[in-house]
């Protein structure tokens, strides 16, 4: 049997991945499944496939192919596609385009006078790099057609039930210990805690993981009609930007957030309160820059990042247990190809890659 720890995007793209395959799974969530205390709520998140590092752009492929794989298993739309903008004061979008050009992705690079006439709602001002397959991931729904297709499959689905320690036994099970009483002994372990990874007790060494509480901004859009695509902004402030869905109230509005800033904390002790430094920036940079939205916010939220020195995942397996943790701001758009890639190594069919071992040096 495989036991799955955390029911976030992760847990839950690798218990669907591994009940699909036929697998016993066991998957453990100390709330309930869509809960808000970690990293995987809200109706919206990134996909796009302009990295500046060739491993990035291939995993995104991937990540699109399981995405519509996804889809069709639960019958649920999850990727829409908008089209994302790259720009900013500090952006050249050279080695990005030539990346993407080199792996057969579309995109155009536009001067600002041609990008001012096709997004007006924007103020541009240098050079943009167009990426027309980008788009918006729902991690809400995706987290609930995960649970739902993994139960579908055979999962056994256990909530409100906290992991506090783990043993491993001379015959090789493990036996996890919880404060629900439920008796979990398992062949192998996928540990999927999120911003909780740092608090477990684990018999083998974590990277350097920070964990900082983040905060999100929804901006009503002037014109209801338009469709926005995402943005990332790479300046003094480094921003991103997408259509906020059902989580910027019922009328059309934009999601617009800092990238970097965060506060420190842990899953534990984050205070969930909105930093009105973060909330002035944000708005000013709306005000300034994105003229076709209201600047003063009408929603906000906190999330929490859990991020390594190199800002590359971990995924890594160790005796019976597999690490799946953590995204570093940027993992979302990979969740069903990361539960395909820790499927893989809780049965022994792959490997891990280099970059994400836990003993790597950043």
């Amino acid at each position: 049997m495989i036991a799955v720890v955390g029911a976030g995007l992760m847990g839950a793209a690798t218990a669907w991945q591994l009940a699909r395959r036929g697998h016993e799974v066991t998957l453990v969530e100390a709330y309930d499944v869509g809960h808000r205390h970690g990293s995987s709520h809200g109706s919206s998140r990134i996909f796009r496939r302009a990295y500046p590092d060739p491993f990035y752009v291939r995993l995104t492929g991937q990540a699109h192919e399981q995405w519509r794989e996804l889809e069709d298993d639960s019958s649920t739309p999850l990727l829409r596609t908008t089209g994302g903008l790259d720009m900013g004061e500090h952006y050249d979008p050279k080695v990005i385009a030539d990346l993407l050009g080199a792996a057969g992705v579309p995109h155009e690079i536009l001067g600002p006078e041609a990008a001012a006439e096709r997004w007006p709602y924007i103020r541009v001002t240098g050079p943009v790099l167009h990426h027309p397959d980008a788009g918006v991931v729902d991690a809400d729904e995706t987290v609930r057609a995960c649970v739902r297709r993994a139960v579908d499959h055979g999962a056994r689905l256990i909530t409100g039930t906290r992991v506090t320690g783990i043993d491993v036994r001379g015959s090789g099970k493990t036996r996890l210990h919880t404060d629900g009483g439920h008796e979990i002994v398992a062949d192998t372990v996928v540990i999927a805690a999120g911003a909780w990874l740092p608090e477990l007790e684990l018999p083998f060494a974590l990277p350097p993981l920070a964990v900082t509480q983040q905060q999100v901004f929804h901006f009503r859009q002037r014109d209801p009609s338009v469709g926005w695509p995402t943005l990332i902004w790479d300046g003094a402030l480094h921003l991103y930007g997408l259509p906020s869905g059902s989580d910027g109230g019922p009328l059309p509005a934009v999601k617009v957030a800092e990238h970097d800033r965060g506060t420190p904390a842990t899953a534990r002790t984050r205070s969930g309160i909105v930093d009105p430094s973060s909330r002035t920036r944000v708005s000013g940079f709306v005000r300034d820059r994105l003229p076709g939205l209201e600047p003063d916010p009408v929603a906000e939220a906190t999330c929490l990042y859990t991020t390594t020195p190199d800002e590359d995942f971990v995924l890594d397996r160790h005796g019976p247990f597999v690490v799946v943790s953590p995204c570093s701001g940027h993992g979302a758009k990979f969740a069903p190809v990361i539960g395909a890639m820790a499927a893989d190594l809780a049965t022994g069919r792959a490997e891990p890659h280099p970059r994400f071992r836990l003993g790597r040096t950043a």
